[in-house]
């Protein structure tokens, strides 16, 4: 696929207008607040494992509503226990349609001596992968298959504002923890995953870095005209039935543009684009790494697609979270 999209140095410069609803910090608040009457701590459970070298625990947290949402918790073997310093943690979230798999197949981050958090996505786990565990309880009205339109008629309705919401919760739940240093908790997915770390960068306060990669979910009203990709399609498709219901749909998805969580974001970012992608397209990332509130590095491959820079890319996102921590650690001495 040929490139399609603006030439890079328009890229490092293109700074959209995108809607931001007047309540916007009003409608996340109360949607928290409501969250949190529930307790952050997590129920954890052993799994046994045939990881010598890597512990493993089944995680069940308070997400949205108080509904039970599912994680794994990855421990370096040689971390200590409960007695030992608490270790830097990396949140992850997942691609659109996967779930939280099976706990051997995300091994590098606790190898690399961190924590490390996969929240399951409500209602997904059955597009790829090894599959998911937690349900979506929600009904929503009518919508184009897919999870893109679930709920748009409302804000408060929409699919996203469950998943965003759980995103938060298990930084809560991550900052519970005794074997997490709560000052020292990263976030971090690809595509589907790398939109909702820039949701919980916007939303959650404290974090040591943000590492979206591809991120999907970003500067809604240009990515559903300029490309036929799914799962963007997916809003095309509802909009070229529910013909009236256009302004009303934008307006629902402006509480969840990743645009609007970048201008509130508090922590660096390293952002990752490909010039070839049409899933994502380049100019809706560089649009919220445009609008990062703080530090916001991007590294840019020329050549790819969707796929982006995949394991060479966690290389560059291990040596940036290393360099983060050392430099926060260097200051408080």
């Amino acid at each position: 696929m040929a490139r399609f999209d603006l030439t890079l140095p328009e890229l490092e410069l293109y700074r959209p207008e995108v809607t931001e609803p007047a309540d916007f910090d009003a409608f996340w608040e109360r949607t928290l607040d409501e969250a949190r009457a529930f307790p952050a701590e997590p129920v954890l459970e052993r799994v046994d494992s045939p990881l010598t070298q890597v512990e493993v625990y089944d995680v069940t947290f308070n997400g949205f509503a108080g509904q039970p949402v599912k994680a794994w918790l990855l421990l370096p073997a040689s971390h200590g226990g409960e007695s030992a310093a608490p270790l830097p943690a990396v949140v992850e979230y997942l691609g659109y349609g996967g779930g939280r798999g099976l706990p051997h197949e995300r091994l590098e981050w606790a190898a690399s001596g961190y924590a490390h958090l996969i929240m399951d996505t409500r209602g997904q786990g059955s597009g790829w992968g090894s599959g998911g565990d937690t349900p979506d309880p929600v009904g929503t009205g009518p919508s184009s298959p897919g999870f893109m339109t679930r709920g748009i008629e409302s804000p408060d309705s929409y699919y996203y504002r469950r998943v965003f919401t759980d995103a938060v919760r298990l930084v809560d739940a991550a900052r519970t923890l005794p074997q997490i240093d709560a000052t020292r908790v990263a976030v971090t997915g690809v595509s589907q995953g790398g939109g909702i770390a820039v949701a919980v960068a916007g939303l959650a306060k404290g974090l040591i870095g943000v590492l979206p990669d591809v991120p999907f979910l970003q500067h809604f009203e240009r990515a559903v005209g300029l490309t036929d990709a799914f799962p963007y399609q997916e809003i095309v498709t509802y909009l070229s039935v529910h013909r009236d219901l256009v302004e009303q749909s934008h307006r629902t998805l402006s509480y969840f543009d990743g645009v609007n969580f970048a201008k509130r974001a508090s922590a660096p970012a390293l952002f990752s684009t490909a010039l070839h992608d049409q899933t994502c397209p380049p100019s809706t990332v560089f649009a919220t790494r445009n609008q990062w509130a703080t530090d916001a590095a991007i590294e840019v491959y020329p050549f790819n697609q969707h796929e982006g820079g995949q394991a060479h890319h966690w290389v560059k996102q291990a040596a940036w979270l290393a360099e983060r921590l050392a430099a926060v650690r260097a200051a408080s001495v």
